[in-house]
């Protein structure tokens, strides 16, 4: 099934829609879609609607451009556009304007394998307000040659450069976050800190430090998009888009990704708290139980005797599952070998570290990175399984 554009009068953007089954039809149609539907006649970006808010006219709409690295995430993008077309309906004028590019112009396919057309392709002399490069899963695989240097000029010319979900990889390797408050989605920090060690992401909803603007994906783009319209056009209109939007409360920058511990947990036990605050924190420095009961100021077994009745566990297989998550993630997120993984992990060493991944995952930790998957797309595409047999 292919998507549209919407009528004439509707909120139109600039992208086209496709199915996972629609490959062929874009590969033999994608020129002649372009053509058609590019076509300044046919960009609509201010629909009719009810409400309305006032907004004194404007001389020129402000320009953001979208990059979409590969299978970037489709929730972080939507919710990044839609506040601006909706700002756009409100104030029955052109207050944004937005283009969505891509490496070459191709479709870009998404986390979800929902292909999105762009307008065109990312080029050095683009001129924009605002360059946002919208990442996804594995990011550190979706940097094309180039894109860190588009970044980089953008930036030099004064322009707004920022990160959606994980787009934060690609202005690390623009060279423009050191020193900077940034963010992105909190299951990535861990593998962008070992790629990037000198640089800190902060677990925030969304962070703006001067001409760079960060978010943690998600809906979070929707909270930063509306602190964009907010302070271009005024409260009354951010709290109009969110009215549209059914936000019943905007985010601020400050606050976490995630709900707080206690939330997260079901529990009020202070000690408890404190323990897994300090297993959370300490992951990589080969801690055990009895150092968390003594920070946590009891014996290692009244910590024991609370794990049990308010999460129905044991101190150290809770230990052992956050190692193994945090393994998975940079198993994902990077490329670091099982070894360098099991040390990064607090494990004393590689065989246990994979002996109790396999049994937590069903999956040899090799097998789970990017090694492991490039060996086993490789031995599919040549008729044999991953095991070569």
């Amino acid at each position: 099934m292919r998507g549209r554009r919407d009528e004439p009068g509707d909120g139109g953007g600039s992208l086209l829609l496709l199915s996972r089954n629609s490959g062929a039809a874009v590969g033999a149609q994608t020129e002649g879609i372009m053509q058609k539907l590019t076509g300044e006649g046919d960009r609509k970006f201010v629909a009719r609607g009810v409400a309305h808010v006032p907004v004194p006219p404007v001389a020129a709409p402000v320009t953001v451009s979208f990059v979409l690295m590969p299978r970037f995430t489709l929730l972080a993008f939507t919710s990044a556009i839609e506040p601006l077309r909706v700002a756009n309906q409100l104030a029955g004028q052109e207050l944004f304007r937005w283009s969505v590019l891509s490496a070459d112009g191709a479709p870009v396919t998404s986390s979800c394998g929902l292909p999105v057309v762009p307008d065109g392709s990312l080029t050095r002399d683009l001129e924009t307000d605002y360059l946002l490069v919208c990442g996804g899963v594995e990011p550190e695989n979706g940097l094309w040659p180039g894109l860190a240097d588009s970044v980089r000029t953008q930036w030099r010319r004064g322009r707004i450069v920022g990160g959606l979900c994980t787009g934060a990889y690609a202005l690390a390797r623009a060279g423009i976050l050191k020193g900077r408050r940034f963010t992105l989605h909190w299951e990535n920090i861990a593998g962008f800190r070992e790629v990037f060690p000198e640089l800190d992401p902060v677990r925030r909803v969304f962070c703006v430090d001067g001409r760079i603007q960060t978010c943690a994906g998600g809906v979070a783009s929707a909270d930063l998009m509306l602190t964009l319209i907010e302070q271009r056009y005024g409260a009354r209109l951010g709290q109009e888009v969110m009215n549209m939007c059914l936000m019943n409360r905007r985010r601020l920058g400050g606050e976490d990704q995630m709900i707080s511990l206690a939330a997260r947990l079901g529990t009020r036990s202070e000690r408890v708290l404190k323990a897994v605050a300090y297993m959370e924190k300490h992951l990589e420095d080969g801690i055990d139980t009895a150092e968390c009961a003594a920070h946590a100021g009891i014996t290692r077994r009244q910590l024991e005797r609370l794990f049990a009745d308010h999460l129905d566990t044991s101190p150290r297989q809770y230990l052992n599952d956050l190692r193994l998550q945090h393994g998975r993630a940079l198993l994902s997120e990077t490329n670091m070998t099982v070894l360098d993984v099991a040390v990064a992990c607090g494990y004393l060493s590689s065989s246990h570290f994979a002996k109790c991944f396999r049994k937590k995952f069903g999956v040899t930790p090799y097998h789970f990175s990017h090694f492991g998957a490039a060996l086993g797309t490789a031995a599919t595409s040549s008729g044999t399984d991953a095991w070569g047999e």
